[in-house]
């Protein structure tokens, strides 16, 4: 049976759900990321990308290329329920779906014709029902592997619907840009192009043995790129490898006590994606980021996962003893990786009963915090620090 492979790709994600939300956004140049210069562009509306604007773009710089541009705050919970949304849709049509992204995510069609369709009736029934319950667009790629099904949702955007079938895939990919490859970042691209490597397929004239002295396993996987090759599965459940928050502060900050509450603030944000995930984790990262730009991170993996606020922070508050903090900041990160479920690490604290019984007491406060956020809002309690 021939593969059969969907890519989902929504529009502008984050912009075109602030948008359909806020309907006298339609049409306008919207750039997410908030007001201040010191963030960074998360997501841009195709009106505003007219104007050179892209994510990762420091606001600033957004501002003084569409100084008319409509600057508006990430609201992340709205994004993940929207997502959520358009992941139940998915759901209708396969049992293999693959979510790479809170806008993205491959789906494995194979053998599904005789229940929805060909590929084509397929994705045109996932573009009508997404715009139907969520007013947005997405582009769809329908090829025989992830790599071009990624690369035929690009080629017509938005609202695309593009079929790579086998027969068009060998031109495709000869001719096929190499910064538009899946991985190919701009170091890489500039390092393909010192070898006269501008298109995909001019990969396939280098020797393979050359092709790994100089650009090691990727240069290997390029050039299976190049011949078509990508066995890849379409995975069902790729869990988080980390869950982080950081912030960029307003201005430079020295100040010990408000550094710790930047910190408290985004220990406070992970705890919390975590309770919701129900998950645990063992190694807590702190990193900061000085006016320089220079960058400093500690961690440390812990004897049993956690997902409390207050271990979080604590284990935080050591790593900020052993750091020079006689410098400015402008940004601070907390993160937690090395998952457990939440269920079987509880079921292995009973075996110290007395220190089980003090830490679930602290988990259930943190999880009341948690419910009454949820119903009043973010700022309905906080944690003595961060009152002020």
């Amino acid at each position: 049976m021939a593969r059969l492979i969907l890519h989902i790709d929504m529009d502008a994600f984050y912009a075109s759900v602030e948008q359909a939300d806020h309907p006298e956004l339609k049409g306008k140049p919207v750039i997410v990321g908030g007001t201040s210069n010191r963030g960074v562009v998360s997501a841009a509306s195709y009106e505003a990308r007219k104007y050179g604007i892209h994510s990762a773009m420091p606001i600033f710089q957004a501002k003084r290329n569409c100084p008319h541009g409509l600057f508006v705050r990430v609201r992340m919970a709205r994004y993940i329920e929207v997502s959520q949304q358009i992941m139940a849709i998915l759901d209708k049509y396969s049992p293999i779906i693959e979510q790479v992204s809170v806008d993205e995510a491959y789906m494995d069609i194979s053998g599904l014709e005789k229940l929805h369709g060909g590929p084509e009736v397929i994705a045109r029934k996932i573009k009508e029902e997404i715009l139907k319950h969520t007013s947005l667009t997405c582009s769809v790629g329908i090829a025989p592997n992830k790599l071009l099904a990624k690369i035929a949702s690009e080629m017509n955007k938005p609202d695309g619907l593009t079929f790579i079938d086998s027969e068009r895939a060998s031109d495709v990919l000869k001719t096929l840009p190499i910064e538009k490859v899946p991985g190919v970042g701009e170091k890489m691209r500039m390092k393909l192009k010192s070898r006269g490597i501008s298109r995909l397929g001019d990969i396939i004239r280098l020797p393979e043995g050359k092709v790994f002295s100089e650009m090691g396993k990727f240069g290997v996987k390029l050039r299976e790129f190049a011949l078509g090759m990508d066995d890849s599965p379409v995975v069902v459940y790729s869990q988080a490898k980390s869950i982080s928050s950081e912030e960029t502060f307003e201005k430079d900050i020295d100040d010990l006590e408000a550094l710790k509450k930047g910190i408290l603030e985004q220990a406070e944000s992970v705890g919390k994606k975590l309770r919701e995930k129900q998950i645990k984790g063992s190694t807590i990262t702190l990193k900061l980021k000085r006016s320089d730009f220079t960058q400093v991170a500690r961690s440390m993996t812990l004897g049993e996962p956690t997902q409390s606020t207050d271990v979080i922070y604590r284990w935080c508050l050591k790593f900020l003893e052993e750091m020079d903090i006689h410098h400015k900041f402008r940004l601070v990160g907390v993160g937690v990786s090395g998952f457990a479920s939440a269920k079987r690490s509880q079921e292995q604290l009973g075996l110290f009963q007395e220190k089980a019984h003090k830490k679930k007491s602290w988990e259930d406060a943190e999880k009341a915090m948690d419910a009454i956020k949820d119903k009043f809002g973010h700022d309905a309690i906080k944690r003595g620090p961060l009152v002020t």
